[in-house]
């Protein structure tokens, strides 16, 4: 089982998030693991369960075979992601989320699902992007992350010109950066920083989206938004 969460992980007595140092594209929030989740990380994570001091990796050891590998950034509480490595064996997945719960419950999943083709990180993409070799990554997906809609915040959204490079240079020639949101500005935001982006084609075409893939499973959320008519804008960028 991993570590305890760090002291700036953990929330106040009035339950607001914390914020680590410097600037982070994410908050850490209070929360506590199920005995489901608690369960599956002192079970799955011995064998799922990818760690920082473990430092750079070979996707072809980790999994042991040379395959398609899709590393997803931000999964929440991992039921898409865990719908997409049950609905594709050949490929191997793997996961980064902050969040303690949302990790067990990855793992959680995983195990009723029976899936194996899946490993995961509990720590900042940014430090785990660190760790992954030049042009070894397939498709990487960042779904829904937060907009940061506040303009005075609007410097903590993920996607920038400085981490579209970053995407890059771990994707392999033809390899895909998939971005979904169901904020509007933050899909022109998205669109204005990887438009500018050198390496880049739109998939779409210039300046548009792409439908919903069918590989990428409707949430639950996702389906309440629609109901109510909110969009969800889905980008998609491949390395030339």
């Amino acid at each position: 089982m991993p570590d305890t969460v760090a002291a700036d992980e953990v929330a106040g007595k009035d339950d607001k998030p914390v914020y680590r140092r410097g600037i982070k594209s994410f908050v850490i929030r209070a929360g506590r693991l199920t005995k489901g989740q608690e369960g599956a990380l002192e079970r799955q994570w011995p064998t799922m369960g990818m760690e920082l001091r473990d430092g750079v990796i070979n996707p072809i050891e980790v999994f042991g075979r040379d395959s398609h590998v899709v590393l997803e950034i931000g999964y929440g509480m991992g039921q898409s992601l865990v719908k997409m490595a049950q609905a594709a064996l050949e490929k191997d997945f793997i996961g980064v989320e902050v969040h303690l719960p949302g990790v067990g419950s990855l793992l959680y999943l995983a195990e009723e699902a029976g899936v194996t083709n899946l490993r995961t990180y509990k720590d900042d993409a940014i430090e785990v992007l660190k760790l992954i070799p030049d042009a070894s990554i397939d498709t990487v997906q960042l779904f829904f992350p937060d907009p940061w809609h506040k303009k005075k915040h609007n410097k903590r959204r993920i996607v920038q010109a400085d981490f579209a490079q970053t995407i890059r240079r771990i994707l392999k020639e033809g390899g895909v950066f998939h971005m979904a949101t169901d904020w509007e500005a933050y899909s022109e935001h998205m669109m204005e920083v990887m438009e500018a982006a050198e390496g880049y084609e739109n998939i779409a075409g210039k300046g548009q989206c792409v439908e919903r893939p069918e590989n990428r499973p409707l949430t639950k959320f996702e389906k309440r938004g629609e109901l109510r008519g909110h969009g969800v804008w889905d980008l998609m960028f491949k390395k030339l």
